[in-house]
This record gives structure tokens, C-alpha cells and sequence, in this order.
């Protein structure tokens, strides 16, 4: 049996996947603080909702990222301060951020977060690794849909150009 045969949880990380687990673990921390605070400016039910999901799963992803690291020899990074929660009344107007503007940015966040797991997938070696960031990846996935539908009922989705009418084909 060679290096890489066996359970893949005692098979050693490569630099790659130490570097993408590291990374993960640290964003995931700065999601769970960027998305605390839109809780605080948040006024829409659903909204909030979809936030405490995303908070949920990236405080699973840290959890599981930083068992791996530290089970490995390697210090996670350091975890951000717990922002206190604050009445979105006491925010001013002109310094808070609006649903639809938070809306916007979860839903580029998600986008940007399969990317990172598809790449993180695609780079490992270790079969724990690929199952553990296809598993983040399904759920980003379900989580964008999510926030999709959200923002076309609520109207808060600005859509790209759309094409209504299509040229006719010219058969040859």
C-alpha cells in the first residue's frame, strides 16, 4: 500500500488543500461577520431568514475546516469578534444597507462560493476533501436558489439585458 492508499483521513494534505482549506475556513469566518451585520440592517422576514441559513452553514464549514487543520498540525486562522446586535431604526437611512442591496450581495457571495468549492474539488487529492467541498458546494448551490427567488418576488432583482425578441433565422 502506498502513501495515498487507504482511510483518506490519514493520508497526508498537500500544500494546495491546506492553503484551500486555510482560506475557506478564514472566509467563512468574515461571512459569518459581514452577514451578522446585514442582520442588523435587514427589515424583511424572509431575508433575515436566508441570512441566519448562510450564518448557520459558514459556521459549519469553519467547525469542519478547522477539525481538519487542526487534526492536520495547522493553526487555523484566528476567529473575528462577535458583532453586537443593533435595532435596524438605529442605523441611519443614508448608512444602512437595503434589502435589495444586501440581497445582491449574498447572492454574488453564494455565486463566488461555488466557484471556490468547484476549484477546491478540483484540486484535491485526498477523496474526503472533494465529498466535504461538493457537499459545501450543493448546499451554496440550494442557498443561491433560494436567494434567486427571493429577489424575483420581491422585485429585487435587476436583471441583465434580456433578449424578448430574437432575430428570425434565415435558412440556407
Amino acid at each position: 500500500m502506498g502513501i495515498l492508499s487507504g482511510n483518506p483521513k490519514d493520508e497526508p494534505l498537500h500544500y494546495g488543500e491546506i492553503y484551500d482549506v486555510w482560506q475557506f475556513s478564514m472566509t467563512a469566518k468574515g461571512c459569518v461577520s459581514m452577514n451578522r451585520a446585514f442582520q442588523n440592517h435587514a427589515g424583511d422576514y424572509d431575508l433575515k431568514k436566508i441570512l441566519a441559513a448562510i450564518i448557520d452553514q459558514a459556521e459549519l464549514e469553519i467547525s469542519e475546516c478547522d477539525t481538519i487543520l487542526t487534526h492536520n498540525g495547522i493553526t487555523p486562522s484566528p476567529s473575528l469578534p462577535t458583532r453586537p446586535e443593533v435595532k435596524v431604526e438605529e442605523i441611519p437611512v443614508g448608512a444602512r444597507f437595503t434589502d435589495q442591496e444586501i440581497a445582491a450581495i449574498i447572492a454574488a457571495d453564494t455565486a463566488a462560493g461555488l466557484v471556490a468549492c468547484s476549484q477546491v474539488i478540483g484540486k484535491s487529492i485526498r477523496e474526503d476533501i472533494g465529498a466535504l467541498f461538493a457537499k459545501y458546494h450543493a448546499t451554496k448551490a440550494s442557498l443561491g436558489l433560494r436567494i434567486l427567488e427571493m429577489s424575483k418576488e420581491k422585485g429585487w432583482l435587476v436583471p441583465p439585458p434580456l433578449q424578448v425578441k430574437r432575430p428570425e433565422l434565415v435558412q440556407t
